[in-house]
């Protein structure tokens, strides 16, 4: 369990009961210690149970976590890049907050449309001209 609250943003503080570590063997660099110490972090969040989320930002969570997220919406998300479990806690924490600040993040503004300078058409057409000109003359000759 983990026992420190994880601040996102200023309205999105979760509290450490939401958040489950569990350490497991990690494989990669480390010598002996890597096969006797557990040191990869498994960090799990419910992001469908979380009071500290607004639907909006549960939806986003869901779909930026893709295929991390199970059916029931807990996230896990794996740490095993460094040799220390502490420095694999740190990063899954990191790792989480910055998705959850990406599906914070407010959604683009909408596109404004816009209509083509006359300029523009102009020369479109008059390219497009030209181009039916260079099809023509390759067609077959009149024979004079």
């Amino acid at each position: 369990m983990a026992s420190q609250p994880l601040y996102v943003t200023e309205t999105i503080v979760l509290a450490g009961w939401e958040l489950t570590e569990q350490f497991v063997l990690a494989g990669g660099p480390g010598g002996q210690n890597v096969n006797k110490v557990s040191t990869a972090v498994q960090l799990f969040f419910n992001i469908l149970a979380s009071p500290a989320l607004t639907d909006r930002v549960k939806r986003n969570a869901i779909r930026l976590g893709g295929r991390r997220v199970s059916n029931d919406g807990v996230l896990m998300i794996e740490a095993s890049r460094f040799r220390s479990q502490e420095r694999n806690r740190e990063d899954a924490r990191e790792r989480l907050k910055e998705l959850l600040l990406e599906a914070a993040a407010p959604p683009p503004p909408p596109r404004k449309k816009t209509r083509p300078t006359r300029g523009s058409v102009e020369r479109r057409l008059k390219e497009k001209a030209g181009r039916g000109e260079i099809k023509r003359l390759r067609g077959k000759s009149d024979g004079d």
